[in-house]
């Protein structure tokens, strides 16, 4: 399909015999045995499958299969994955890093009194502001504040909200 000039694949639903084929192809998994399955992996993913189990091959050949005729997850989601990948190995590879969810909306106020001094933040889109320096983290401004290392958001008071039941 053409969509503002791009080539765009085409949305589950918007073609019932391209879906037929995709049902098709997914229930023949079924039928296939193991070694079937690790073959049809290596023609789809170009590499060897990494286990024996049947339902991990169905499952992922499934998927691939799908990606394949109706497209992967668009920029924003690959972005957000890998954002989250580095979160979970521990490294930094991209510039860019996951909202923290105990940061307020931008635009909001933070006030802490130390030592008998008010202190106010202004929470950025990318940051922080204090006394009219940018700061990339409520630590850092913790620290400057107090003269020693402190976890800001706890020093802020901010936490995360328990999830509803």
């Amino acid at each position: 399909m053409k969509h503002h000039g791009k080539i765009t694949p085409p949305k589950p639903g918007q073609d019932a015999r391209l879906d037929q084929s995709v049902l098709s192809r997914i229930a023949a998994l079924k039928t296939m045995s193991v070694k079937e399955l690790k073959t049809e992996w290596e023609r789809l993913l170009g590499s060897a499958a990494p286990n024996n189990s049947r339902a991990f091959l169905e499952a992922r050949i499934a998927y691939r299969l799908q990606e394949l005729t109706y497209g992967g997850p668009d920029r924003e989601t690959r972005r957000m994955l890998d954002l989250l990948a580095d979160e979970v190995e521990g490294v930094s590879r991209r510039k860019n890093q996951i909202a923290d969810p105990r940061n307020p909306v931008a635009g909001t106020r933070l006030i802490r009194e130390w030592n008998g001094v008010e202190h106010t933040i202004t929470v950025l889109k990318d940051g922080f502001e204090w006394q009219g320096r940018k700061y990339k983290s409520l630590s850092g401004i913790a620290r400057e504040i107090t003269g020693v290392r402190w976890n800001g958001y706890r020093f802020f008071g901010l936490q995360v909200r328990p999830r509803e039941v």
